[in-house]
């Protein structure tokens, strides 16, 4: 199958565009600028972009690219960049990959649009909290319309916080204060978080790109574990051959000094939970995922381990 991947050299499209590969796929890589032969540059995107030339032969789109959250406050303008790319981008390529008579898009979503907490189920009624997850909403149901109007297939898929090579943000600061054997203040967090690991993410992408009861069906997934955020520093901990040094500290103080710090957000996401029940991909098309979170992030350590080994153990932002 020829498949057009966008935001081919992403965190995710890195993972995914070798994978699909090996499964046999021919992929065309469209990135804001290409720099090489079997790339394709389409600039900016919204609702103006061209895909025509991205578009050639193409039988399915994944669309990966989009303008992710971001931890400052929102204003309007951002607001407004939020719809443009990930609301109004994404049906411009829709439409227009209709046209060129492609036959599925698969929309990389996210549990955002059912909102920050709680568990998480295919009948939860949308909640997006914040620019992010309400652009992604926008674009799910934008996308509901197009397949109507046109006969795409759509597939849309929610995960939650996706780890593996390549990761950033809040999961690679963790890696990084367990790898250099931090204190954290988090021993006594009693929370339920799922996770996904990048390995189990490509494979359920191939998976419904290729499946034909997953056309027009929308998925939550995750890696079928739960964990709280100290068995996970412990999980992180032993993959990197250290040891977990947990504080036990009450969470509320935690969140008092997230507060004075400016960061309650990143604080309220390590101590709260977020339990994504991926349960309909997996009776509905067969998928499992092929990773453990263990085996996950022992994938992640193995991959990184000579770039974690050049690092000092000097503090990050």
């Amino acid at each position: 199958m020829k498949v057009l991947v966008t935001g081919a050299g992403g965190f995710v499209g890195k993972g995914l565009v070798p994978y699909l590969e090996r499964q046999g796929h021919t992929v065309v890589r469209a990135l804001r600028m290409a720099k090489e032969d079997n790339e394709v540059g389409i600039g900016d995107i919204g609702p103006d972009t061209d895909w025509r030339v991205a578009l050639g032969g193409v039988e399915a789109v994944v669309h990966l690219a989009a303008r992710v959250h971001v931890m400052q406050a929102e204003d309007l303008s951002s607001q407004q960049a939020f719809h443009r790319v990930n609301t109004a981008g994404t049906l411009n390529l829709a439409r227009q990959a209709a046209s060129a008579g492609v036959r599925r898009l698969v929309f990389l979503s996210s549990v955002k649009v059912l909102g920050e907490e709680g568990v998480l189920t295919a009948a939860s009624i949308p909640r997006p909290a914040d620019a992010y997850g309400q652009s992604k909403w926008a674009a799910e149901q934008g996308l509901h319309t197009v397949a109507t109007n046109t006969g795409l297939e759509v597939v849309i898929l929610r995960p939650p916080l996706i780890y593996g090579p390549g990761v950033g943000a809040n999961f690679a600061r963790l890696m990084h204060w367990v790898r250099c054997g931090v204190p954290l203040p988090l021993g006594g967090v009693r929370n339920r978080r799922s996770l996904l690991a990048l390995g189990n993410l490509v494979d359920a992408v191939e998976w419904v790109l290729r499946h034909p009861a997953a056309a027009g069906r929308t998925y939550l997934l995750s890696d079928g574990e739960d964990v709280s955020t100290p068995d996970l520093i412990r999980h992180l901990a032993h993959a990197l051959g250290r040891s977990a040094r947990l504080l036990t500290v009450p969470p509320f103080l935690l969140l008092g000094l997230g507060k004075l710090l400016g960061r309650r957000a990143e604080i309220h996401r390590l101590l709260g939970s977020l339990v994504v029940d991926a349960s309909a991909i997996r009776a509905e098309l067969g998928w499992s995922p092929p990773f453990t979170l263990a085996a996950g992030l022992d994938d992640l350590v193995a991959r990184e381990g000579e770039m974690e080994r050049s690092h000092s153990c000097h503090p990050i932002s």
